[in-house]
């Protein structure tokens, strides 16, 4: 910028600037950081208002203006006269540039200070920065140049009249042993907050002694635990969280904090490391119950001592509820049970906070994020490694799945198992990933148990200020190896050294304490003998119980109820609903072709044609009305992938939305309906979460295509079919998968049923293909309505949404229920002599195809539900046919996929001493022909098979 460029130049914008300047350097252009900073005498000529600003800066040499001196009191003073202007010679161009540099130096404090905060507890050296360094600067900030700048222009929240009064206090707050990453956050609002708390002192109060004593008490807890649990059971895993210590009172902190904001429940999710003490001493439970879970590897009579039986997963898995007391109110606090799957669990928790948060009686399901917090505790290696993270970091914001804020605290071993941080991320800091999310970062060394808390009470106010996920980094490390039975020292031997030589975060506050007089030695050796104590007595009792096993005790799955529920609607309630649900506030203006789409439904319940969307639409409503909560998520959902659904409809001049069926006059319960990220492993986890947080609820997911679902497959492993026999969790939870051979390909054709089969035993979920409009209805309501909550998964069609012949009429809805088997409407009994037996849409290609006419032996019958397999109704079905003489099973999937291998032996032992024969693809590593045109070879060889007298003898189950 030359002189002439600001000629005339408006002092007022000029001086904005300038603050813009001192706010953010990097937030001006160049070249008017250039005139701030070069304190250029011909450029300062030009900008009479920026040489006064300076000459206020220079006045008396602290920044502040010389103070008028009074006129004698008799005397009228004159009336002031205008100052000229200040010579551009008087102007200090050293201190307008030091100005600049002082603005740069507070920045690059809020920006890079971490980099010089003392976070790790082993002492390693930070690595700082330049740009902290006074000295490095331009002009050099020396300590005489620092006296000279007032502090007032420098807007930092703290005390001081000069750089050299707060520069110590900013290096202080920002490079000690709690550091911060604010500035990455794109909202100016949370910003200057965060600078205001962190700069002003405000959640840095030190501990007072009665909270110090505390302090001391619970880490002597923590300790104390930890050595016991090793010396009593020498080399079994505990996954001890010594190193990590002060997570305990950090804990104890955010939920005292919690209650006092509101909350009635904290909902925690984390994985091995420390959980134990976690159990102990956030949750409540007691010491027996957890030394029982280590004898149980000793003698079973310790586990089967209790009328629960013996667990069904290892005691770091197992979840946990509790009551803590706290100063404002009893809080819930619960752990949720997680697999080894590191971070599987995060979306879990969101679920379940999310429906405590939801108030279900209410049709417009009100959230309230104060009543519930979620708290999420990763490692450091699986932050930034596992993929889940960041999806569930990208939930925070969405309507659909916020929670107010989570509180992520990271246990940082700078370890993971025998990794180094080198090897196993990108970025400097494990909690680097939060940055993408504007989340604020807060880093603490473990070993200043003061600064942790700290740490949390900011947190905890910036959540309940702004209701965004904060993260704190509990820098610390790993006292032993992955597990106790593991060497450290084989793969970290520097690192192992420093441990070993390292002192207990106990023992260093033991020190300070008694070295500023708050407790003796003996007081604190006192208190360690007092916990070895307490654990060997209730050691002690818990072998006291050995041997008397109760009459109840065993490792048993509950079974799903046989029940028997009514599922039909009758047909007046089901038209008011249908008026409901395509009716529109006056002025709403739909979708001209969505708009006959609706009248169609009006229609259809007179003339027929009833087609999925909106069987779908009056079996939701139904519930809504009876008092039972619905909610409905995944990709694309609102609409439907294929555009079926209509949920939400889309005034097509202002764009407003508007739902009919929240708007259902007789509802009493909530409706949610929301399109997902597109996402399954966060998404289906969220669901499950919320379902069983919500059992009375349905709680429906809908992938996009069913293909997409082995993107969630942890999720279903881990959580859907096994959380039963694990732990005793089941739900309802409803996975809509549109599968289906359409020639389209080996990414949208199959929703990977045979994986689903695999997974089915002891009645832990419930596997259907329906297909028809009615049998979904009853389904849906059948899955809402039955006692026995048990996971749902339905293969969803696509073509057959809108296909005439899988269409229901009124009294389809209005009277039956879900049959598990459909048989042949048409057949002759007497001439039938091939039963082909199918699920899902193959059978409308054969009851349609050219060649069924003509196949009057044949008869064609459907199994809907696939699992729990319906043994009666297949017999009964086979046995209606009495001059069988053969049974196929056709399916359009490859032979090693599909259904078959399954269910083989159920219809070996329904069809007795009668041939069985396989009709479908042929054993494939893809599910399907790329091309439409192979596609339509292979669905008719298909059909023919199945049809048409066999010139093959039965199909083997050997690969071909």
């Amino acid at each position: 910028m030359s002189v002439h460029d600001v000629d005339g130049m408006n002092v007022g914008y000029a001086r904005g600037l300038f603050e813009e300047y001192l706010e953010n350097p990097e937030a001006v252009p160049a070249e008017w950081r250039a005139v701030f900073e070069s304190g250029d005498p011909e450029l300062l000529q030009t900008l009479p208002g920026l040489a006064r600003l300076l000459e206020t800066l220079r006045a008396d040499g602290d920044g502040a203006a010389p103070p008028a001196t009074a006129p004698p009191a008799e005397e009228q003073a004159p009336p002031p006269e205008p100052a000229p202007a200040p010579a551009p010679e008087a102007v200090d161009h050293e201190l307008l540039g030091a100005v600049g540099a002082a603005a740069s130096l507070i920045k690059a404090h809020r920006t890079h200070g971490h980099l010089a905060a003392h976070l790790d507890p082993l002492g390693s050296e930070p690595v700082g920065d330049p740009a902290l360094e006074p000295e490095l600067l331009v002009p050099k900030l020396t300590p005489e140049l620092q006296a000279r700048i007032p502090a007032s222009v420098l807007r930092v929240g703290m005390e001081g009249e000069t750089l050299a009064d707060v520069l110590p206090r900013i290096r202080e707050t920002y490079c000690g042993t709690i550091a911060y990453e604010i500035e990455h956050i794109s909202d100016h609002q949370e910003r200057v907050w965060l600078r205001q708390a962190i700069e002003s002192g405000r959640y840095r109060s030190p501990l007072t002694e009665d909270e110090k004593k505390r302090m001391l008490a619970r880490l002597t807890e923590v300790e104390g635990f930890e050595h016991y649990l090793r010396r009593a059971f020498l080399g079994q895993k505990q996954f001890s969280i010594e190193g990590l210590d002060v997570m305990v009172p950090m804990l104890d902190e955010s939920l005292s904090l919690a209650a006092e904001a509101g909350a009635h429940e904290v909902v925690i999710g984390m994985a091995h490391r420390g959980r134990l003490n976690v159990l102990a001493h956030i949750i409540g439970r007691p010491y027996e119950e957890l030394l029982r879970e280590f004898e149980g590897e000793r003698t079973i009579e310790a586990v089967t001592a209790t009328a629960e039986g013996a667990s069904g997963d290892v005691k770091y898995h197992l979840g946990a509820v509790g009551r803590r007391p706290t100063s404002a109110g009893e809080l819930t606090v619960s752990l949720a049970a997680n697999p080894s799957h590191l971070e599987a669990v995060d979306p879990v928790v969101e679920g379940i906070t999310r429906a405590e948060q939801t108030d279900r009686a209410a049709r417009a399901a009100p959230h309230d994020p104060s009543v519930a917090l979620p708290v999420l505790i990763h490692g450091d290696a699986s932050f930034p490694g596992q993929g889940v993270v960041a999806e569930t970091l990208n939930l925070q914001g969405l309507i659909g799945y916020t929670t107010g804020g989570t509180l992520h605290l990271i246990a940082n071993n700078q370890v993971g198992f025998t990794t180094d941080p080198a090897d196993g991320r990108s970025t400097r800091y494990s909690s680097d990933l939060a940055k993408g999310f504007d989340i604020p970062i807060i880093h603490v060394n473990a070993d200043d148990p003061q600064a942790a808390i700290w740490a949390i009470r900011l947190a905890l106010a910036f959540r309940r200020r702004f209701g965004h996920d904060v993260v704190v980094d509990l820098v610390g490390y790993r006292r032993h190896g992955h597990n106790e039975g593991d060497e450290a020292a084989f793969t970290q031997p520097l690192m192992a050294q420093q441990i070993a030589e390292q002192p207990s975060v106990r023992d260093q506050f033991v020190e300070t304490l008694v070295t500023e007089g708050t407790i003796t030695r003996e007081e604190a050796e006192r208190l360690a003998a007092e916990q070895q104590t307490r654990l060997r007595s209730a050691h002690e009792t818990l072998k006291t119980t050995f041997g008397t096993p109760s009459a109840d005790a065993g490792d048993r799955t509950p079974e799903a109820a046989d029940a028997r529920v009514v599922t039909a609607v009758p047909a007046e309630r089901l038209r008011e609903l249908n008026a409901e649900l395509v009716s529109t506030p006056e002025g709403f203006t739909v979708n001209p072709k969505l708009a006959k789409q609706l009248e169609r439904r009006v229609e259809a319940l007179d003339a027929g044609g009833i087609d999925w969307g909106q069987a779908e639409a009056l079996a939701l409503g139904a519930l809504l009305v009876e008092g039972i909560s619905v909610r409905l998520t995944g990709q694309d959902t609102e609409r439907g992938t294929f555009s079926h659904r209509h949920l939400v409809l889309h005034d097509v001049v202002t764009g407003a939305q508007y739902a009919p069926i929240r708007h259902l006059s007789e509802a009493q319960a909530s409706f949610e309906l929301h399109n997902s990220p597109l996402s399954e492993y966060a998404a289906l986890g969220f669901e499950y979460g919320y379902s069983i947080a919500a059992p009375e609820a349905l709680v429906l997911w809908e992938a996009q295509f069913g293909d997409f679902v082995n993107g969630a497959q942890i999720v279903i492993d881990q959580f859907l079919v096994s959380g039963l026999p694990k732990w005793r969790q089941t739900s309802r939870l409803t996975l809509l998968l549109p599968h289906g051979y359409e020639g389209n390909g080996p990414e949208h054709s199959s929703a990977r049923l045979e994986r689903f089969l695999q997974l089915a035993a002891q009645e832990n979920i419930r596997i259907v293909n329906a297909t028809t409009s009615a049998q979904y209805f009853h389904l849906l309501r059948r899955q809402a309505l039955d006692p026995s909550a048990r996971p749902l998964v339905v293969m969803t069609p696509k073509g057959l949404l809108r296909l005439k012949e899988a269409a229901s009429t009124l009294t389809d809805l209005a009277s039956g229920s879900f049959a598990p088997v459909l048989d042949d409407p048409n057949a002759d009994r007497e001439q039938v002599r091939r039963l082909v037996v199918v699920s899902g849409k193959l059978y409308y290609d054969i009851a349609g195809h050219e060649a069924r006419a003509a196949a009057t032996s044949v008869a064609v019958a459907r199994i809907e539900q696939l699992y729990p397999f319906p043994v009666g109704a297949t017999e009964a079905l086979v046995a209606s046919y009495p001059r069988l003489e053969e049974v196929v099973w056709a399916q359009e999937e490859p032979q090693n996929m599909g259904a078959w291998r399954a269910i083989r032996h159920r219809l070996e032992d329904a069809v007795g001493d009668l041939p069985l024969r396989y009709v479908g693809r042929p054993w494939r590593a893809s599910t399907s022909e790329g091309y439409p045109t192979a596609h339509q070879r292979m669905q008719d060889r298909i059909v023919r098979d199945a049809l048409e007298a066999p010139d093959t003898v039965p199909v083997s189950d050997t690969q071909s």
